[in-house]
C-alpha cells in the first residue's frame, strides 16, 4: 500500500497540504505493522485504508482544534444538538455508532473498520 493509491481510492485525502505525504506514509506504516495479513487476506489493503482514513480525518480535527488556540487531542463524542439562536438541530449518534466502538465512533471510516473487523476476528460459522 501506498500513498498514491490510498489517495486515489479515498480522494477526500487528495490534498498534500491538509493530509500531508508524510503523514499518510506513518499511518500507512502503523496499520501495516498492526493488521496482520493472516486475517485480513484479500481485505487488508481496504482494512488499511480505513484504518489510515480514520486516522487522519482524527488528526484532522486536532489540528482544526488546535488552529482556534483549544487543546487538541481532546475526547469527546459525536454532538447530538446544536442551537444558533431560534433554530436547533439534534442527530441520533447512536443509530449509527456500533455497541462498545469507541474510538472507533469517531469517524464513519472508524465505524466501516470496526465492522469490518469484527466480521474478520468471528471466525467460521458453523450450522
Amino acid at each position: 500500500m501506498d500513498a498514491a493509491t490510498f489517495r486515489q481510492d479515498f480522494p477526500e485525502f487528495a490534498s498534500e497540504t491538509i493530509y500531508p505525504g508524510p503523514q499518510v506514509d506513518f499511518y500507512l506504516r502503523v496499520a501495516e505493522k498492526l493488521l496482520p495479513e493472516s486475517r485480513w487476506g484479500e481485505m487488508l489493503p481496504y482494512a488499511i485504508e480505513l484504518f489510515v482514513a480514520h486516522h487522519l480525518a482524527i488528526g484532522r480535527q486536532n489540528e482544526q482544534t488546535a488552529a482556534v488556540g483549544a487543546a487538541p487531542g481532546a475526547v469527546k463524542g459525536p454532538a447530538t444538538s446544536k442551537a444558533v439562536d431560534k433554530v436547533s438541530v439534534a442527530y441520533d449518534a447512536g443509530a449509527v455508532a456500533l455497541d462498545d466502538g469507541g474510538f472507533w465512533n469517531l469517524t464513519t471510516y472508524g465505524i466501516r473498520f470496526l465492522q469490518l473487523a469484527r466480521l474478520f476476528g468471528a471466525g467460521g460459522v458453523q450450522l
